[in-house]
C-alpha cells in the first residue's frame, strides 16, 4: 500500500493544531483498511489512488463545482475561486484544458508533503512555455493523479490567475474572470452544484508510495523547480 497520511477536519474546519476526536480510521484492522482503500468508485464517481474519504463516508465524493472566495489575511483582499471535483477519467484532460486559459507562458509551483503530515513545501519554476509544460504533465500523469502528497499549481502572474490540481485531486481556479474555467468544466460534464461538499471538508486519508515518490523526484527534475527560499533569493 505504501504509506498513508491521515487528515482530520473537525467541524469541517482546517485547524490542524486543534484537538480532534478519534476518527473513523482509529480502530480499523489492517484488513478493513485495505478493503476501504480498495474502493475506487462512489456511485458514478471514480477516485484516483491518491485519497479516500473517511471510513464512515462523512462526505461521499461526487462530480461538480461551486464558487468560493479566497481572503488574504494580511490585506483583506478577496479573490474569486472555482472549486471542482472531476471523476478520474476526466480529471487530467479537464486540468489541461483549464490551464489553456492562462496564456502561452506560465509559472509552476510543485507542492510536496511527502515528509510532513501538517504542511507542504512549494517548489517554483518561472516562465515555462505552456506546450512544453503540458507535455511534461502528460508524461507524469501517474504521479499527478495518484500521489496524495503531490500537488501542482500553474500561474499567470500578469493575469493574476491560477489553476491548481491539488494533492486531494481537486481542481481549483483563482482569479477573475472565471467564465473560461466554468465553460471548460461544463464542457467536461462537471456542472455547478452549490450544495456540493468536497473530500477536504471531512476526515480523509492520503496515499502515496516509494514508487510515486521516485516519480515525483523525476517530475521535479524535468520541471527544473527550486524551493521557495532559493527562488526568493533571485
Amino acid at each position: 500500500m505504501g504509506f498513508l497520511k491521515r487528515i482530520l477536519r473537525p467541524n469541517s474546519q482546517e485547524t490542524p493544531s486543534a484537538p480532534v476526536a478519534p476518527g473513523s480510521f482509529e480502530k480499523l484492522s489492517d484488513d478493513e483498511l485495505q478493503v476501504h482503500m480498495g474502493i475506487k468508485t462512489y456511485g458514478a464517481f471514480e477516485l484516483t489512488d491518491a485519497i479516500r474519504p473517511s471510513y464512515d463516508i462523512q462526505v461521499s465524493p461526487r462530480q461538480g463545482f461551486r464558487y468560493d472566495k479566497y481572503v488574504d489575511e494580511a490585506s483583506g483582499a478577496t479573490t474569486p475561486v472555482i472549486m471542482a471535483a472531476a471523476s478520474k477519467s476526466l480529471l487530467m484532460d479537464t486540468f489541461l484544458e483549464m490551464i489553456d486559459h492562462l496564456g502561452n507562458v506560465a509559472d509552476v509551483v510543485l507542492e510536496t508533503s511527502h515528509h510532513s503530515s501538517s504542511h507542504h513545501e512549494d517548489l517554483y519554476r518561472e516562465h515555462i512555455d505552456l506546450p512544453v509544460l503540458k507535455s511534461i504533465l502528460m508524461e507524469f500523469e501517474d504521479v499527478l493523479l495518484n500521489d496524495g502528497c503531490t500537488g501542482i499549481a500553474i500561474i499567470n502572474p500578469a493575469q493574476q490567475q491560477e489553476v491548481q490540481l491539488d494533492e486531494h485531486k481537486l481542481l481549483i481556479a483563482y482569479g477573475a474572470p472565471l467564465d473560461g474555467f466554468r465553460e471548460t468544466l461544463i464542457s467536461q460534464d462537471v456542472y455547478p452544484d452549490d450544495q456540493i461538499r468536497f473530500i477536504t471538508e471531512a476526515e480523509h486519508v492520503h496515499s502515496s508510495s516509494e514508487r510515486l515518490y521516485d516519480r515525483f523526484q523525476q517530475l521535479k527534475t524535468r520541471l527544473g523547480v527550486e524551493d521557495e527560499s532559493n527562488a526568493a533569493a533571485w
